[in-house]
């Protein structure tokens, strides 16, 4: 009896070629070697031939006579008789079914494709009889599901050790004959990749670190083989990637084994090494950009890898000449960003590198012209403006900023351009910040942006971070500019020209503002709570300048059952929110006004 039951119905070649077509369609081994077993075990039983048998039956008939077939002789009249008994051709019955067709039997019907044949299984009924009798075997094999827990890492940490050393062994001693350690390079790139699975238990990272494999891994950043390193710094990647769940303990242990075996050095002369016309090499850039971004999350260890060298790549890299701007680009003027804004001690070292100036002549670029909406080029331009505001801020970077002409560079988009406008606001809302400010104030109103200042705030539907920035100048403008100067005579008299229209949208922004930020419900209530401060300051501020000024605001408020009692309390609750830092310099303009109210 056979022992395939399944295969009744299909000949001994066709059930064979259906086993071997379930085995081109295996993805693993394990199937593959299973499947080779079935089509063995099929032809055993099916095709070969006893031994017995083989030594019974000749294959050549005998020369003696005895085992020659005999035919039985016919007998004439007997014949005869029987052709005459058949009924003839008229008298044979009609058939019951006369719509029988003839010709080759159709194939069963088959159930109707609800989704098309396009999305059928790609299988027949001989295939699936087939594959049902693989799954069968694998139904019966027990599976058994490793534990990941630290007693794997260390057996994992155990074989990655020996695959290093087996390759650099073997390295060493066939150093000119790269066929002798290919092989144990291959099992190596692949012990990297499982690495990968590290990813999903954080838990594990303390132990990963503890028994050296980190120090381990980073060391594979300057092997001989690029294709090594750049697995190498796509698994650190990985593990420190912001998707990861881990615990801030844990990622710290897994960060301070990293830098304590040389990361940040190594990183760099990799990437030095790197060309990025290469496709594979392009990636470990990438990657390498990863990891410095993950490094910059924490502003203590942003603080400790924005070294000279690492900030001189990336400026270097930013500033590079490309026909459009690549992946990479953008990446690093996206790091670049992250870091000034992580840590004031990476601003400070920026400053001196010339960033101020670099990033400027970047920005130039788009005086006019602006970047294709939602591509890399924009996110590229949208990183340049956010570094050049953090280093802004700093007294440093102001000088740096007008030193590089970067007021009349803000300006020229403030009037020209369309996607600049916005951020060039917001680069002078920060670099007017500040007591070191004045000298920003100064060259602002000496380089006519006043004019285009106030042009804009009077303009309909200006978007809400417009709104905010042109306040923070606004504010920034009467605190920082000398009382009775020219140039704050020059501010005054563009408050209150064309019968104080300014001041009238002023006191309707307080009101919609003042609506927005009692609204706990509104997601933008804490920055209508900032604009509406900074309202109250500058109406504070014309108050307490100009009669004519004075009198249009208290009518304004009235209109709206407020008064000068209204800025009062609103400046006296800023007063008691102020922080040390801020309580000497805002603390006494604040007070200044009080009293002036």
């Amino acid at each position: 009896m056979s022992k395939f039951p399944e295969a009744s119905g299909l000949g001994h070649g066709d059930m064979c070629k259906q086993f071997k077509l379930v085995k081109l369609s295996c993805r693993n081994t394990d199937a593959i070697n299973k499947c080779d077993l079935v089509i063995s075990a099929y032809y055993t039983t099916h095709t070969m031939t006893s031994i017995d048998d083989l030594f019974k039956k000749p294959f050549l008939p005998s020369t003696n006579g005895s085992t020659k077939r005999k035919f039985e002789d016919q007998d004439a009249e007997a014949a005869y008789k029987s052709a005459k008994l058949d009924p003839s051709v008229d008298d044979a019955p009609e058939d019951e079914d006369e719509d029988m067709e003839a010709g080759p039997e159709l194939p069963p019907e088959e159930d109707e494709d609800e989704e098309g044949r396009f999305f059928g299984s790609g299988t027949n009924q001989h295939t699936n009889a087939a594959l049902d009798f693989v799954d069968r075997a694998d139904d019966g094999a027990d599976v058994k599901v490793e534990k990941i827990d630290a007693a794997w890492v260390r057996r994992l940490g155990l074989s990655f050790e020996r695959k290093i050393n087996k390759n650099s062994e073997l390295r060493a001693k066939y150093e000119t004959d790269p066929s002798k350690f290919v092989a144990s390079e291959a099992d190596l790139d692949a012990e990297i990749k499982s690495l990968s699975i590290l990813s999903e238990h954080p838990e594990l990272y303390k132990e990963f670190a503890k028994i050296g494999c980190s120090a381990s891994l980073v060391s594979l950043l300057s092997h001989e083989n690029t294709d090594i390193a750049i697995d190498a710094i796509e698994i650190i990647s990985e593990l420190l990637d912001d998707d990861v769940e881990a615990e801030q303990e844990q990622w710290d242990a897994l960060v301070e084994a990293m830098l304590e075996a040389d990361l940040i050095d190594l990183l760099l002369a990799n990437l030095d090494r790197l060309d990025e016309s290469v496709e594979a090499d392009r990636s470990g850039v990438y990657h390498s950009l990863s990891v410095l971004e993950a490094l910059s999350s924490n502003p203590t260890t942003a603080a400790t890898i924005a070294q000279d060298p690492i900030l001189k790549y990336l400026l270097n890299r930013i500033s590079a000449t490309e026909k459009s701007v690549s992946q990479n680009k953008q990446y690093a003027a996206e790091v670049l960003q992250v870091l000034s804004q992580a840590s004031p001690a990476v601003r400070d070292r920026l400053i001196p590198l010339d960033a101020v100036d670099k990033i400027l002549q970047l920005l130039a670029a788009y005086r006019k012209r602006d970047p294709e909406r939602d591509s890399t080029e924009e996110e590229y331009a949208e990183d340049l403006f956010d570094t050049l505001t953090c280093l802004s801020q700093p007294s440093a970077g102001k000088s740096a900023f007008l030193l590089a002409e970067g007021v009349e560079l803000m300006l020229l988009m403030l009037k020209e351009a369309k996607f600049s406008k916005t951020r060039a606001l917001k680069v002078l809302d920060h670099a007017l910040s500040g007591p070191s400010g004045q000298p920003v104030a100064e060259k602002f109103v000496d380089a006519a942006g006043l004019k285009p200042l106030f042009s804009t705030f009077t303009k309909r539907n200006l978007e809400a971070a417009t709104i905010e920035h042109i306040l923070g100048i606004f504010s920034a403008l009467l605190r920082l500019l000398p009382g009775e100067s020219a140039h704050r005579i020059r501010l005054l008299a563009k408050f209150v020209e064309k019968e104080y229209e300014k001041l009238d949208k002023l006191v309707i922004l307080r009101h919609e503002y003042s609506t927005k930020a009692r609204n706990t419900e509104d997601i933008d209530a804490g920055a209508a709570t900032y604009c509406l401060n900074t309202l109250d300051v500058i109406l504070s501020w014309l108050i307490a300048e100009d009669a004519g000024a004075r009198a249009k605001i208290i009518k304004g408020l009235a209109d709206r059952d407020e008064g000068v009692d209204t800025l009062k309390k609103s400046l006296q609750e800023q007063m008691a929110g102020i922080d040390a830092e801020e309580e000497g310099n805002v603390g006494e303009m604040l007070t200044a006004l009080i009293e002036c109210l």
